[in-house]
This record gives C-alpha cells, structure tokens and sequence, in this order.
C-alpha cells in the first residue's frame, strides 16, 4: 500500500516541477517521487549500480602501447581509417 504524504512548496518550485513534469509528459507526483528518490539514494552512498562505479576498478589497467593516445587520439583514429578506407 502506498503512503501519501503532504508537502507545502514556494510558487518558483512548484512552476518549475510542473515544467519538469510538462516537459517528460508525466503527473508532478511522479517527479518528485523521482527527485525524492534521487536524494535518498545520493545519501546513503554511491550506487555501485552506476556504470562508473561498476569499471572503476579496471580503469587504467590495461596499456595500449601507444603513450600519447589520451592527448592524440583523434590523430590515431583518423589514421586508422585512412588506412582501412
């Protein structure tokens, strides 16, 4: 069963979560139960189901051989499809 609660708003929150709301074409309840989500999650730590998170661990972990490929790669990528085209 859910819970309802209430929650007195100033005017320029209230526009704006019912622009929000206009804008993703949901009910204003549905985003601040989203925004309310969100700051509960963000409280109570990182979500390690966040991609990120999940990779955190690998990053950096393997070298290409190549040591400017962070700064030029741009310059690697072109040359590489040169020389496939």
């Amino acid at each position: 069963m859910q819970s309802q609660i209430s929650v007195r708003l100033d005017e320029t929150i209230h526009e704006q979560i019912t622009s929000v709301a206009k804008k993703l074409r949901r009910k204003r309840s549905d985003i601040v139960r989203l925004a309310l989500e969100k700051f509960i999650s963000e409280i109570n730590g990182p979500d390690e189901s966040k991609p990120y998170d999940q990779v955190k661990g690998l990053i950096g972990s393997v070298s290409s051989g190549i040591p400017n490929l962070g700064e030029a790669h741009r310059e690697y990528l072109v040359n590489k499809f040169k020389k496939n085209a």
